[in-house]
């Protein structure tokens, strides 16, 4: 007689193997990229309430080290507006720091510290990420006390909105919780490497939070290093989305359902928009379909400004060609 028995392999893993791996690889990574976080504290102009007079308050955020001589990262809205900026380093230095330049489009910040031999995180590239790796955000809130959460890239290629009503491009989601504070500081990966800048969460959605993609950050950052600034252009219009009836779309073999209705031209040098007129809906600019506002922006970029540069318009229901010449936005 043949017995038939199963067997459970207590030679595998366990949970708490398992578990131990993982926090083995949280806890290198931590001690591997804390060093490179730093506390950022402003004095920001307010308003007070009941004098109305306008005095200092504290504020604060976090960083990280790009370069070892003291570039730093961090977001735009925790240095907008400030008076004066210090950064706390891990090893207990408070040193001040010199704004480079900042981007409210990307909500990028650089700045500068005089100092050397820092430890200094590197950019991976964001375009190799999958939904689903390891996402590790750490920040510096507290100035000494490092702040550690733990998920996954949740999506990739959202998009987000600045505070100056540009649409941010290439935005990462994790569920890795962003802590006050936590704002400026890094989205690494399980190397250690610099995924994204964290910079958001939903206040109203659990689990919800956002970083500036690392190929974009270091895009911006590089540009304010060099030049203090990114260039982008403008064609001194107001503008609105409107929809495009069935009709106009199949009269023009439009590929949108939707332009951008020009509602105002305003004649501003060096800027040469005198060929277009409120009314006119923007379809086409520079080779690309346009539905959007955003989508026009995103094709208003460094390469165009000063550049003469073919737009096309529906005015009174038939497209029309015409020529802008984008200049540079303040």
């Amino acid at each position: 007689m043949e017995n038939n028995y199963s067997f459970i392999d207590h030679a595998g893993p366990t949970d708490h193997d398992l578990l131990d791996v993982y926090s083995k690889t949280i806890t290198g990574v931590v001690g591997q990229v804390a060093e490179a976080v730093v506390h950022i504290q402003v004095q920001k102009p307010v308003r007070d309430r009941r004098g109305g007079q306008q005095k200092l308050a504290p504020g604060s955020g976090s960083g990280f080290v790009i370069s070892s001589d003291g570039f730093i990262v961090t977001n735009h809205h925790v240095i907008e507006d400030a008076r004066e900026i210090k950064v706390a380093l891990a090893d207990g230095r408070t040193v001040n720091a010199e704004l480079k330049g900042t981007d409210p489009s990307t909500d990028i910040a650089v700045l500068k510290i005089y100092e050397t031999g820092l430890k200094a995180l590197s950019f991976a590239n964001s375009e190799a990420l999958q939904p689903g790796q390891i996402a590790i955000a750490i920040g510096n809130p507290l100035g000494l006390q490092h702040t550690v959460t733990a998920g996954v890239v949740s999506a990739l290629g959202r998009t987000l909105r600045a505070n100056n009503g540009r649409l941010i491009d290439d935005i990462i989601q994790t569920d890795a919780s962003l802590n006050p504070g936590n704002s400026g500081g890094p989205l690494v990966n399980s190397l250690g490497q610099v995924i994204g800048v964290n910079t958001a969460t939903i206040i109203s959605a659990q689990g919800l939070c956002f970083a500036v993609s690392s190929n974009l950050a270091a895009f911006v950052a590089g540009k304010l290093i060099m030049t203090g600034k990114v260039k982008r252009a403008y064609l001194g219009i107001a503008g609105q989305v409107v929809n495009l009836t069935g009709r106009m779309i199949a009269a023009n073999r439009l590929e949108k359902k939707t332009g951008v209705y020009i509602s105002e031209v305003v004649p501003d040098q060096p800027t040469y928009n005198n060929e277009l007129r409120a009314g006119d809906i923007i379809v086409v600019f520079n080779g690309k379909a346009v539905g959007t506002v955003d989508e026009l922006h995103k094709e208003l970029g460094e390469g165009v400004i000063g550049r003469s540069t073919r737009m096309e318009v529906l005015r009174n229901g038939h497209k029309a060609l015409v020529n802008v010449i984008p200049g540079e936005m303040k």
